[in-house]
């Protein structure tokens, strides 16, 4: 009790409640949401009294399901809020549908009174297009990193856990909620009750917004090798105008027969096969998010042509590019 003593003891007993508003999309992820409040709601266990409150608003004032098809009542429809509010939009699966014109219009609104507006997992992509993150820092969920990317080029995109940037704050999903409310209760009232709310959600490893959301390259192929881990970031990177793997090797100092014997060591396919599965799987993502045209998805993943692109395409996932959107599109309108 000491500690929960000393934290709250240079916070003014007759502080107004910072409010926050989270404004839930259709589909939104609900791990992102609930880390949110949840933070909130140990802080306020934790400093002993109500430092923060806050409501929950939707579309139409009345439900809004979440990705695992809970239905949330909210308490109001989008309204017009307090100039020190705080909006936090929680996004999820399909969040282009979720950016309807009314949201929008409501948001860039809200948002001139010049409160902070933030992005929960997907929710950066309506922040963008609103207009509320050009020539800002922000993130996203990693798997839409690259359709985010293609549509907004002012917005400077970071793999980062989360990124605030003035006003405006986004984070990249999942647990990363706990990880931007726990700086934003540091920042207002300190670190040690930051770490005690940390305490209370059994977080002990607490990022910033120099940690990145992606597991590190060795850790996701499960190989601990630095050259093939330095190759494979190469390729990463290098998607639209692919590298060839003599140039790849030479750049990390081994010949091409050494790649290719590294590769079938460690992956079980040669280094154009590796690379070929990661341009698909880019491509993939980008008919699955974004309106491009397949002959742009194909030129933004380095095919020279939709028919060799197609080709691969199909090879690999058994379907074609056109087929794939339409099976995509058929299966979020059920």
């Amino acid at each position: 009790m000491s500690k929960i003593r000393n934290a709250t003891r240079t916070l003014s007993t007759d502080e107004t409640p910072q409010r926050f508003v989270f404004v839930l999309l259709e589909n939104f992820t609900m791990l992102s949401f609930a880390s949110a409040v949840e933070a909130l709601r140990i802080a306020n266990r934790m400093a002993g009294r109500k430092i923060y409150e806050w409501s929950i608003v939707g579309e139409g004032g009345d439900f809004v399901a979440c990705s695992a098809g809970t239905a949330f009542r909210v308490d109001s429809d989008l309204d017009e809020l307090g100039r020190d509010d705080i909006v936090m939009i929680c996004g999820g699966i399909d969040i282009q549908s979720a950016t309807t014109k009314r949201l929008l219009g409501w948001l860039r609104r809200e948002a001139r009174k010049g409160l902070m507006v933030g992005g929960l997992c997907t929710a950066g992509y309506t922040m963008a297009k609103a207009g509320l993150l050009d020539g800002k820092k922000a993130t996203i969920h990693w798997e839409n990193q690259d359709s985010f990317s293609e549509e907004f080029e002012d917005v400077i995109l970071t793999k980062s856990v989360f990124v605030v940037d003035g006003n405006r704050v986004t984070t990249a999903g999942g647990t990363s909620s706990i990880d931007l409310m726990l700086k934003l209760i540091a920042d207002k009232h300190g670190e040690e009750l930051a770490n005690l709310v940390a305490d209370q959600m059994i977080y002990s490893s607490i990022r910033t917004d120099q940690d990145t959301q992606r597991l590190s390259v060795p850790t996701r192929i499960g190989v601990r090798h630095p050259k093939l881990s330095q190759v494979i970031q190469m390729m990463e990177t290098n998607i639209e105008e692919p590298i060839s793997p003599s140039i790849l090797a030479s750049d990390v100092g081994m010949s091409t027969r050494q790649l290719e014997r590294l590769f079938r060591r460690y992956l079980n396919r040669s280094p154009k096969r590796y690379y070929m599965e990661l341009r698909l799987q880019k491509a993939r993502n980008l008919l699955m998010q974004t309106d491009m045209s397949v002959i742009n998805v194909a030129l933004a993943c380095g095919f020279a042509s939709p028919s060799h692109f197609s080709k691969c395409y199909r090879a690999h996932y058994d379907t074609t590019p056109y087929r794939e959107r339409g099976s995509h599109a058929a299966r979020l309108s059920i």
